[in-house]
């Protein structure tokens, strides 16, 4: 069966072999984005993380053993402001952010999950959820609200790994004259004429948003499953939320077996927020970058630790691909990339000594045989890289340049006229200049040539 597969699980932080439930049908959930705007750079980061991990999963299980369900919330809060603030229906809104989402996920190079459910196509499963935790006496219902009770669940803290009062304390909880306890949290809630609602037993209204991913994971992986993904920022009070309220409509031990979290990106250092004005969207990137370039900048750090955005990070992951195009074949001859080469995706997802990996691989491959070149390029393609040919990475690094053919060569002939004048620094200023614009000149045998660096 290979090697073992390792993950930091939330639980108890602690790097833990990972066993899965049943190896004929490995499950993992993954929180999938809220359509209310269009994805930006802190959502890129778990897209290709839990990318990679699906991965490494069919390596070692088989691609059809492994199902990777990644929901879409099409039915929030922040999606009705959203709409109401863009005078937009909800239903062209969602759409429209959720084929934006897709075409950023595929700029990226990730793959599409086994399956991608939308909150409102699971709204029965929903409400049947709600009722068996009312049944059962965790939930309450007040003026056609439902809220769970928190204190009735023992466990709760334990994935956030504190205690009740330190949770409050340090979340904006929401305030309502309708619950029993501040900690409580909602599980549906009433709608206004102007809103989308559904019938249930509480009135006609709409779920909260924690329970709608304990419904959805419950239908497509059961009770029980492998692993429960998504960015730390989710740990309270979502992934809080949904170990309590599966576990109690469940009757279960345990919800998710492994909890696996990446970490925050900063923008030069500083929050990524709204608030700061520092949102990068990843459309941003497109008419510039290859996704690639972005793929390759989100797993340059190990995904628990922050990574910090910026543009010598963009600057250096495009020379380092730039690099290994140089090494670049078609593969003819598919091969099973070797284990002891994976070995740091295995090792919880060290994306940083996989990387270090391709480098020594394409050491050899740059001078090598095609033979090196396939394992090199099989490699690259493994982990998301080097998937366009080296013609379409060219085209997209032209399209790129702030500057036309036409623009280059009167600029490389002011340059040899400053030469021949003697004036140097002009000279000098002008290759700087062009270097700036992703331009390389060179000098030979009394001919100037310019190529995208």
């Amino acid at each position: 069966m290979g090697k073992d597969i390792f993950l930091t699980n939330s639980l108890d932080n602690k790097k833990n072999k990972f066993i899965p439930k049943n190896e004929k049908s490995v499950g993992m959930y993954v929180c999938g984005p809220t359509v209310y705007d269009d994805p930006h750079i802190g959502n890129a980061r778990p897209l290709v993380v839990f990318d990679i991990l699906f991965k490494i999963l069919k390596k070692k299980y088989g691609s059809s053993s492994v199902n990777y369900i990644r929901n879409i919330t099409d039915i929030d809060d922040k999606i009705i402001k959203a709409s109401n603030d863009q005078k937009i229906s909800i239903k062209d809104l969602t759409l429209k952010i959720t084929e934006n989402f897709h075409d950023d996920c595929k700029y990226l190079k990730c793959e599409e999950p086994t399956k991608e459910p939308k909150a409102t196509d699971n709204i029965n499963q929903m409400v049947d959820m709600i009722s068996d935790l009312e049944n059962q006496g965790y939930a309450y219902s007040n003026n056609n609200h439902v809220y769970f009770e928190v204190n009735k669940f023992e466990d709760y803290g334990k994935l956030s790994n504190k205690k009740l009062d330190e949770l409050i304390a340090g979340s904006r909880v929401e305030v309502s004259e309708f619950k029993k306890n501040p900690e409580d949290f909602v599980l549906w809630k009433p709608s206004t004429a102007d809103e989308p609602s559904w019938e249930s037993p509480w009135g006609k209204g709409r779920p909260g948003w924690h329970l709608e991913c304990s419904a959805m994971s419950k239908r497509y992986l059961g009770d029980e499953f492998d692993i429960h993904g998504g960015g730390r920022d989710l740990i309270f009070p979502h992934h809080e939320n949904e170990i309590a309220q599966s576990r109690c409509a469940n009757g279960t031990k345990s919800f998710a077996n492994y909890w696996v979290h990446n970490g925050f990106i900063t923008l030069s250092n500083e929050k990524m927020a709204k608030s700061q004005g520092n949102i990068l969207k990843i459309k941003d990137f497109k008419t510039k970058y290859n996704g690639q370039v972005l793929r390759l900048a989100l797993i340059t750090s190990h995904y628990r630790q922050g990574l910090d955005w910026n543009d010598k990070l963009i600057s250096e992951c495009e020379k380092i691909l730039t690099k290994w195009y140089s090494a670049y074949i078609v593969v003819k001859e598919k091969i099973i990339v070797p284990d002891d080469i994976l070995s740091p995706l295995y090792d919880d997802l060290n994306t940083p000594g996989y990387i270090a990996n391709l480098h020594s691989l394409y050491s050899k491959a740059s001078s090598g045989t095609d033979e090196d070149k396939n394992i090199f390029v099989q490699a690259c393609n493994f982990i998301g890289l080097l998937t366009d040919t080296k013609e379409e990475w060219m085209s997209y690094k032209k399209n790129s340049i702030n500057i036309s053919e036409d623009e280059i060569r009167s600029k490389i002939e002011e340059r040899n006229k400053a030469r021949s004048d003697k004036n140097y620094e002009l000279a000098d200023k002008i290759r700087q200049d062009l270097l700036d614009k992703g331009i390389l000149i060179e000098d030979k045998d009394d001919t100037t040539s310019w190529k995208l660096k």
